[in-house]
C-alpha cells in the first residue's frame, strides 16, 4: 500500500503549495497505520508517526471524500478539514489524504463583524474516523481553553498553565502512554516543568 500511495505525494505538495501558508496536506497509510507523508505541516506530527485512525467499521470509507469538518490545531487554531479515501487497484482503501486548512483568520473577521452577520453552517466532525485519536482530544481542549480565556499559549501565565493541566488531567490524557510528551510540546514547556505542573495539580487533590 506504501507504494500505492508514492503518486499521491506530489498531490499533497502540490495542494499545500497552492494554499500556502494556510493549509497542511497529510497523506496517511492504512496498511500500517502511520502517516506516509506530511505537506507544509501546521501540526506538531512527522511522517511515521501513528495515524491513530480507527478503521474497523467505519462505513464512511465507502465514501470517496469525508467532510469537511472541524479540527483544532495543537496552537489553539481552528481548522476546516476534508478527507479523500485513496484506493488501490481492487478498490480498497489504501491511504488517506487529509487537507487541513486554518480558518482562524476568517473566525477573527466573523466575531468583528458578528453584530452585521449570522453564520449557522457548522459541519460536525467525522467522529469516527478519529475517536480513537487522543491527540485530538488534547487539541480540543487546549483551544477550548484559550478561547475562553481570550489567551495564547506563548501568553499563558503559570497558573493558567496549571489549570489547563488540571482540565487535561481530568480528562485522562495522562494515563495515556507518551501523552504527556505530546503535551509538552503543545505547550512549549519541558518535560520536567510540565511534570511539575501535573504534581502540583495532583497535590491539590490529595
Amino acid at each position: 500500500m506504501a507504494d500505492f500511495l508514492a503518486p499521491f505525494l506530489p498531490v499533497a505538495d502540490a495542494i499545500a503549495a497552492l494554499l500556502k501558508p494556510h493549509a497542511e496536506v497529510v497523506i496517511h497509510d492504512l496498511g500500517d497505520g502511520t502517516i506516509r507523508h506530511i505537506a507544509h505541516r501546521l501540526s506538531r506530527r512527522s511522517p511515521g508517526d501513528d495515524s491513530l485512525t480507527d478503521v474497523d467499521g467505519i462505513e464512511t470509507l465507502d465514501r470517496p471524500v469525508i467532510g469537511p469538518y472541524p479540527k483544532t490545531n495543537p496552537d489553539g487554531r481552528s481548522m476546516k478539514s476534508v478527507t479523500a479515501v485513496l484506493r488501490d487497484g481492487r478498490g480498497r482503501a489504501a491511504g488517506l489524504m487529509c487537507i487541513n486548512l486554518d480558518v482562524s483568520m476568517f473566525e477573527t473577521l466573523q466575531a468583528l463583524s458578528r453584530d452585521f452577520l449570522r453564520f449557522a453552517d457548522a459541519t460536525p466532525r467525522a467522529a469516527a474516523l478519529f475517536r480513537e485519536d487522543w491527540r485530538e482530544e488534547v487539541n480540543d481542549v487546549v483551544g477550548a481553553f484559550l478561547g475562553e480565556r481570550g489567551t495564547s499559549l506563548s501568553a499563558m501565565q503559570v497558573d493558567e498553565r496549571e489549570a489547563l493541566v488540571r482540565e487535561l488531567d481530568a480528562r485522562g490524557v495522562f494515563d495515556v502512554r507518551h501523552a504527556a510528551g505530546y503535551v509538552a510540546r503543545v505547550l512549549g514547556v519541558s518535560r520536567a516543568t510540565l511534570y511539575k505542573s501535573l504534581k502540583s495539580v495532583r497535590g491539590e487533590r490529595a
